[in-house]
Order: C-alpha cells, then structure tokens, then sequence
C-alpha cells in the first residue's frame, strides 16, 4: 500500500505509482516475451503461423488470467482463516482442469514423501546425537563415548 499521500508527499505518492507501472510494464513484457517463445516453438513443431496480434491478445490474456488466479488463491487462504497460500489452494483452484489438478496432485504426494524422508532423518540424527556421550579428555578436547 501507498500512505505517501497521508504524509501530505505527494510526489512520494508519484512515485510510488510510477514503480508499480513500470513493474507492471515489466511483467507484463516477460509474460509477452514468454508467450512468444512457446509460440514460436509451437510454430515450429507444427508448422503454423502465429501473427503478432494473436501473440499480444494471448499475452494480455494470460496476464490477466494470472491475476485472477492470484486473486482466488489470497481469497482460498483467507476463507480457511490462513495468511499464506498453499497447495490446497492451487489444487482448489484448478480442480476444472482435471489433468493439471492430477499433475498437481501428484507432485504435491511426491513433495510430502521427500518431506516425510528428511523429516525421519532429521529425527534419527538427532536422536544419534542425544544419545551420545561426550567428555573431555586430557587435552582439553571432546570426545564422543556413546554408541554411534
């Protein structure tokens, strides 16, 4: 949020405005620039012909669809009472686009596994660790006696 205009800075205001044009612009260039490439290649794979305007409406129309995404994911977070958007939320969100929400689904049971697996070594570690012994020897230094 702006509050340039609260502190009676009106040109802290105007800038604030231009930045997030220029980000804007900048977004809204990487998505065109994007959308071109895989337009390109599609061309090439398939032998057709992309014009520009066609790549300049798709491009609008994914960055437009981006927000509107962007938009139900902080709504889906903030009707569960939660501040951070997470899978479930993605998944929701998609459920029409059943091959994508499969491919979502499985990456997400994919995610947990691994998660799962640095969890348990995580615990066995430390377990290891509470387990062991130290004491110091004659020079001064640690010297591990449990059972490693």
């Amino acid at each position: 949020m702006h509050y340039g205009y609260l502190a009676g800075n009106s040109k802290m205001a105007d800038d604030d405005g231009y930045d997030e044009l220029a980000y804007e612009q900048r977004l809204k260039a990487a998505i065109h620039y994007t959308v071109g490439q895989i337009c390109e290649q599609l061309a090439k794979d398939e032998d057709v012909v992309f014009t520009r305007q066609f790549i300049a409406t798709l491009a609008e129309a994914t960055y437009k669809q981006c927000g509107i995404l962007a938009t139900d994911l902080e709504l889906f977070a903030k009707h569960a009472k939660r501040s951070v958007i997470n899978s479930e939320d993605v998944k929701l969100a998609v459920r029409r686009a059943n091959p994508l929400y499969l491919h979502l689904t499985s990456l997400n049971e994919k995610q947990a596994a691994i998660n799962e697996v640095e969890k348990e070594k995580k615990k066995k570690k430390k377990a290891k660790e509470a387990s062991s012994e130290y004491r110091i020897n004659g020079n001064g230094l640690k010297t591990c006696v449990g059972d490693l």
